[in-house]
């Protein structure tokens, strides 16, 4: 007999997993499901990460896509340089095989990477709060967008390429879908951390800052430590998110982790609600699911748009439709309910008979 309060998130989440690879396996699921799957996990990193800093504790920054562009770039030249031949780099320092052992490797080097870079706003937000800090952040997302756009080894403004060459590395090894499970693997990990780190002393800490920083310093929480972790965690996080990004799609462009990008993490932590991570999966999954939506509708308004002589040839509405639809939703949110779908609560607290099926051992 199958004792049920064993069967905690862990293991519906290993076997949730599990039978998708497979499925993806013996193509049961086309590329584009497989596609869209792996996305929703990337997002589902990118809120919950999000949401230490604008959720757990109240912050209020604006800059996450610029870490996730940090361990894009990062992971991803990393991986080129060692394990395939370019003209950038020349040949290639490790066998590809290797790649699959290492990717890993070169994955936490990259959220290492973004979390070193997040002391850049870390630090200034020592002194700062609310507007003053969504300032430092988008100026830190800047920068980082900017400096990419000007390293013309790595591709400039032209993005950088050849991702694809590590995945069918992995593949040459044992044809499964590799990237599926990284994904896989990463958001579990992430979301396994971030409900360790928020019941930890550090998470207890991150809280009382926002309840009332000087109240938590009262009390002898050294804030600063507090904010150091947090963001460091927040954008290593966020590193991670880039490198599978970068290799899912096999191209990366510095304009892609912009001012929009983080628009959207905004949008999705709003969604699901500051400080529930259950909030931030099901926000990401709800997100995802829409923008996907979208596709089908899009192309068929942009016939019809065509086809009116006062418009140029040059513009989409697929250009346009999804960041009309974007701030709308943040508008539909601040207007009828600003907390988000799950406001700082957990699904278990929805639902206390189900609570035995949450606990991570």
């Amino acid at each position: 007999m199958i004792n049920t309060k064993k069967m905690s998130v862990p293991s519906l989440l290993f076997l949730l997993a599990a039978g998708t690879i497979i499925a993806a396996h013996f193509q049961l699921i086309d590329l584009y499901v497989q596609t869209v799957i792996m996305f929703i996990g990337v997002n589902i990193i990118l809120s919950s990460s999000f949401n230490i800093i604008n959720g757990y504790m109240g912050e209020f920054a604006c800059g996450h896509a610029g870490f996730m562009a940090v361990g894009a770039y990062v992971t991803s030249v990393l991986n080129i340089m060692f394990f395939t031949n370019s003209k950038t780099f020349g040949q290639a320092i490790f066998a590809p095989e290797l790649a699959l052992y290492f990717f890993p490797v070169t994955m936490f080097i990259g959220g290492v990477a973004a979390a070193i870079t997040g002391l850049l706003v870390a630090v200034p937000s020592f002194k700062t709060r609310d507007d003053y800090l969504a300032i430092i952040t988008l100026a830190a997302n800047f920068i980082i967008v900017s400096l990419f756009i000007n390293m013309d080894v790595i591709g400039g403004a032209r993005g950088f390429m050849g991702m694809k060459q590590i995945v069918f590395a992995m593949e040459d090894v044992a044809y499964i879908p590799w990237m599926l499970i990284w994904v896989f693997t990463f958001t579990y990990f992430t979301v396994f951390v971030i409900r360790r780190f928020v019941t930890s002393t550090y998470g207890k800490g991150i809280i009382a800052i926002h309840q009332d920083e000087i109240a938590a310093e009262i009390m002898s929480v050294n804030t600063n430590k507090m904010k150091l972790v947090a963001f460091m965690l927040s954008s290593g996080l966020a590193g991670l998110a880039g490198g599978l990004f970068a290799h899912i799609l096999g191209y990366i462009n510095p304009n892609s982790f912009g001012i929009l990008k983080s628009t959207e993490c905004l949008v999705m932590v709003y969604l699901g609600g500051m400080g529930s991570l259950s909030g931030s999966i099901i926000a990401a999954v709800i997100f995802t699911l829409l923008i996907e939506g979208l596709r089908f509708i899009i192309p068929a308004a942009d016939t019809l748009l065509h086809l009116m002589p006062i418009i140029p040839d040059t513009f989409h509405l697929s250009q346009v439709l999804k960041w009309v639809i974007i701030p709308l939703i943040l508008v539909i949110l601040m207007q009828f309910r600003p907390e988000g779908l799950m406001g700082n609560r957990e699904l278990s607290d929805f639902f206390p008979k189900l609570k035995k099926y949450y606990e991570f051992k």
